[in-house]
């Protein structure tokens, strides 16, 4: 298949799948869309990586690879599906029987972020959300384009009385959303949205999904050290 050795490996399947489909891990019985496919890349890609599952189903039966096709289906949505082009490796495992399974993986891209085309030809950035691929939220973008313009992210001065220190408190109260943080603290759309990209690239605060969206949070280090205070 493809020219790729296909290992014994029933044991670390079963361990893999054992895990089930999380942040790093997605299964697929089948592939077809390539498009689809570049979803989860970009996902990956845009997080810290990420594995594929080629011929286990949702529910964690294997099933095996049933056309090599789908292993050029995934590099075609890596390379012309996805911008930048991504590079993904693959390696096979004998379940058992011959039923071969495909670990495709995918690393953290190195220039963030990465878009996968959608049929109607627009470039979207997604995020890989527990077993999810989430839309990026449009300031994550931001972030990641200026902390890859130039090493060190923003350097602002943040005190108790500035809004910055004012963002801060907030948040160590509780995650919120930009909207609340514009509300609150009575500052426009644009201001908002600046702080918390400033903030975001000196990794101070984080982006979390919830079931309502995007909210801002203290990143974790950030969390730790208040807690010891």
């Amino acid at each position: 298949m493809k020219d790729i050795k296909a290992y014994k490996g029933k044991k670390y399947l079963l361990q893999l799948i054992e895990e089930g489909e999380h942040e790093h891990q997605d299964f697929k019985f089948s592939i077809s869309d390539a498009r689809k496919i570049a979803r989860s890349i970009s996902a990956f890609a845009n997080n810290s990586g990420g594995r594929l599952l080629i011929g286990v189903k949702d529910n964690g039966t294997v099933a095996g690879v049933r056309n090599e096709e789908d292993i050029f289906v995934v590099e075609q949505a890596a390379q012309l599906y996805c911008s930048p082009a991504q590079e993904v490796e693959f390696k096979a495992y004998n379940y058992e029987n011959n039923i071969v399974v495909i670990v495709a993986l995918v690393s953290p891209a190195p220039k963030r972020p990465v878009k996968a085309q959608d049929v109607d030809g627009q470039w979207k950035a997604y995020f890989r959300v527990a077993d999810e691929n989430i839309l990026a939220h449009e300031l994550m973008l931001r972030v990641w384009e200026r902390t890859d313009s130039y090493s060190g992210g923003a350097s602002v001065s943040i005190t108790s009385t500035n809004v910055y220190g004012q963002v801060i408190t907030l948040l160590q109260q509780q995650p919120m959303t930009v909207r609340e943080i514009m509300v609150t603290l009575h500052i426009s759309q644009r201001m908002a949205d600046n702080i918390i990209v400033d903030l975001a690239s000196m990794g101070l605060v984080e982006f979390v999904h919830t079931a309502h969206g995007f909210v801002i949070s203290l990143a974790k280090e950030q969390q730790e050290e208040q807690q010891k205070r």
